[in-house]
């Protein structure tokens, strides 16, 4: 089945070689929820000294700092869903903003930098933009990122971010993919979910273009390899269970833990990966690759390099 989202024109991904000669900028990693720095140490080193960026800084964050998040439950809007990135997140923040002034150090000919955020970092680093500035940063790179709010109304879902993700939809500039700032959002195709009861049926014969930008003018074709039906394991009915809370459905395709409809936003560039898991933790580079494995960043790359 061939199905089209959008009706923009479609082409392959460039290679990196075919990077613009212009020399690449210093990068910024922003770790996810629950993920220290060190989780990122390999991603950061390939990009360094496999693809010559001048810098590769993660933001310095450790597993115990994500308890400082649990000051939201002293706040009201917590309790309503109304909660509000600061001050809640002031802390991850400033990481960010220190992890910025390390790359532009390091080295940032013209004072720009890129931001690649992984999981929440990719929507914590949009409430990063608009609460500090986006004059420094020339690319927003997101990897796994549920960007959207889940649906109200829907039974059995719960916002775990207690009204998060609205403030940043609703007050975050939109994504855009300019000369200026770009925006690339990257999905994993991993695994399909399916609802906790009933006989649903797990396709896996599918091939998809990606939706893209305009002006953007890029998307990507993704294919699964196998071609049977299978009846819904108990893992995909788990799985499915997490993506409901995210996007309102089950039955939908995702990296294990954020659905490929969540981690794609209008405006931007808009590209998933098929095999692609979640987390650089639990990974494996052969069986179970992450954003940052190396076959897959091989994909990505580029748009930090032209």
């Amino acid at each position: 089945m061939l199905s089209f989202l959008g009706s923009l024109r479609l082409r392959f991904a460039p290679d990196a070689a075919g990077a613009s000669a212009t020399p690449p900028r210093p990068a910024v990693i922003l770790p996810g929820l629950g993920n220290n720095t060190g989780d990122y140490a390999r991603l950061a080193a390939a990009l360094r000294d496999d693809h010559g960026l001048p810098a590769a800084v993660v933001a310095r964050v450790s597993r115990p700092d994500w308890l400082r998040n649990a000051a939201g439950l002293v706040d009201g809007n917590y309790w309503r869903g109304t909660l509000r990135p600061r001050p809640v997140l002031d802390w991850y923040l400033k990481r960010v903003e220190e992890a910025v002034a390390e790359a532009k150090e390091l080295g940032a000919p013209d004072g720009k930098i890129s931001l690649i955020g992984h999981s929440a970092g990719g929507w914590l680093a949009r409430v990063y933009m608009e609460e500090f500035g986006a004059s420094d940063i020339s690319l927003l790179l997101t990897l796994g990122t549920p960007h959207l709010p889940p649906p109200k109304g829907v039974p059995g879902v719960i916002d775990q971010t207690r009204g998060l993700l609205d403030y940043v939809e609703k007050n975050c500039a939109p994504a855009v993919y300019k000369p200026e700032l770009r925006y690339v959002c990257i999905a994993g195709r991993y695994i399909q979910g399916a609802p906790l009861l009933g006989n649903s049926a797990v396709a896996s014969d599918e091939i998809l273009a990606v939706d893209t930008p305009s002006g953007g003018g890029e998307a990507v074709i993704v294919s699964t390899n196998d071609k049977s039906t299978s009846r819904a394991t108990m893992r995909a009915r788990f799985v499915g269970q997490g993506y409901k809370q995210v996007c309102g459905r089950a039955d939908v395709w995702g990296d294990g833990v954020v659905p490929e409809m969540s981690a794609h936003l209008e405006g931007a560039l808009n590209i998933s990966f098929d095999g692609v898991y979640h987390s650089p933790v639990g990974s494996d580079d052969e069986q179970r690759p992450w954003y940052g494995s190396p076959a897959i960043l091989e994909q990505w790359v580029h748009h930090l390099l032209s």
